[in-house]
């Protein structure tokens, strides 16, 4: 079985509200991942709040989590 480790995962929020604006994400499986971004929008969930979400370990969601903290200058790994 081959495993793709390589990706990336870029998030940006509005600087004042923290509201979700978009992202970029390539890498495979990325679109297994998507869906919580989708529902985060529609919700209009701010970065703090997908922040302080839930993220298990290890998965790909991390990614967003990871993102999410190097939106707020809060990452944990590099």
């Amino acid at each position: 079985m081959h495993q793709e480790l390589k990706g990336f995962v870029k998030i940006i929020y509005d600087a004042k509200y923290g509201e979700l604006l978009g992202a970029h994400m390539i890498g495979a499986n990325v679109t297994e991942m998507i869906a919580e971004l989708i529902v985060a929008k529609k919700l209009e969930s701010t970065g703090h709040e997908i922040l302080k979400s839930i993220h298990p370990h290890p998965t790909m969601s991390e990614a967003i989590m990871e993102a999410t903290a190097a939106a707020y200058d809060e990452v944990i790994h590099l």
